[in-house]
């Protein structure tokens, strides 16, 4: 991975905020309720997913969760 693939990965989208990571997950997440039929998807199934198109670690992946948790429930109330 070059610095400069790194830095594109952590750099919110102008659009909305999200990073590339964000987005993947947001991305992988949808694709598993779907094929579950809107069922919730275990977290370890997700992160089954996420690595094939990123390598992140458990614990950013469970930091990206509790981010777009708290997201959502901002943009609820």
């Amino acid at each position: 991975m070059t610095k400069n693939s790194f830095e594109f990965d952590n750099l919110p989208d102008a659009r909305d905020g999200l990073t590339r990571k964000e987005r993947i997950v947001l991305y992988c997440l949808h694709q598993l309720q779907e094929e579950r039929g809107g069922r919730n998807a275990p977290t370890v199934m997700l992160y089954g997913r996420v690595l094939e198109f990123i390598n992140i670690s458990e614990n950013e992946l469970q930091q990206i969760l509790q981010r777009l948790s708290d997201y959502n429930q901002k943009s609820e109330t």
